[in-house]
């Protein structure tokens, strides 16, 4: 094995892992402009911390692994400062966004098989319809995903969905939180879901691990340029960042699993 392939694989995972803390911004379709107002921090309202005094959730929480979570926590925000948000910045200056809309559409195709399969477990045959329709519309006029034109169609639009969500369908609703190196705010659940998912991503089966992984952190980098900020504004406005983006994940966990 080369001298820094190993450096440079666990460098491209933590990239990768936290570009996953929060979900892609639906509106990175829009022109400079409207990146500005993003990175205001205007999308941060869903990991705010509640009204009450002790920062409570409004769905359960269990975090017996605290200890531990804080400082995989103390880790990832060092990675987002210094890595994942350098390099975004670095990317947004010199990549058109016409450019980073096309690459992150194409992916988002790609991962088709993921929401699909995951959807159809879920027994939501609506939903499954459309993503097949979204993605057969995607991938023939808007020439294999790079423009998403099923996004002018509100029920076509694709919604992010994973085996977490289909444990969570099943029964497994609440599941103690976990916070993971590389990867960011989690649960056990949510954790193992992300085995089944890995399989069912075709980059997974493209049988390359060092290219997988630069497109995965290339992936992670380019969803980071919408929203260049967001970390730090969040914690200026939380009393405990590592509460409020718990409770924030949690929540929107609930929500996705409900929908």
């Amino acid at each position: 094995m080369r001298k820094g392939f190993l450096p440079a694989v666990v460098l491209l995972i933590a990239v990768w892992g936290w570009g996953m803390m929060f979900p892609p911004a639906a509106d990175a379709q829009q022109p400079p402009a409207a990146d500005a107002a993003r990175d205001s921090g205007a999308s941060i309202d869903a990991y705010d911390e509640d009204d009450d005094d002790n920062g409570g959730s409004r769905v359960p929480v269990s975090d017996p692994l605290e200890v531990f979570n804080r400082d995989m926590f103390i880790i990832n925000d060092f990675l987002i400062l210094f890595v994942l948000e350098p390099a975004a910045k670095g990317v947004k200056a010199v990549v058109p966004w016409e450019f980073r809309t096309i690459f992150r559409n194409a992916l988002n195709n790609i991962r088709f098989p993921v929401r699909f399969v995951n959807s159809l477990l879920q027994g939501n045959w609506e939903k499954s319809g459309n993503e097949f329709a979204s993605f057969f519309l995607n991938t023939t006029v808007g020439f294999l995903g790079m423009a998403d034109v099923a996004s002018i169609y509100p029920s076509l639009k694709s919604s992010p969905e994973d085996m977490g969500q289909t444990f969570g369908v099943w029964g497994w609703e609440e599941s103690t939180f976990l916070t993971l190196p590389f990867f960011g705010p989690s649960t056990v659940r949510d954790a193992l879901g992300k085995l089944p998912d890995a399989v069912l991503d075709p980059l997974f089966w493209y049988g390359k691990l060092g290219l997988s992984l630069g497109i995965r952190g290339g992936e992670a980098v380019n969803d980071t340029t919408c929203r260049i900020g967001h970390w730090e504004a969040l914690k200026k406005a939380s009393l405990d960042p590592y509460i409020a983006v718990r409770n924030g994940f949690l929540q929107n966990r609930a929500r996705l699993i409900g929908e």
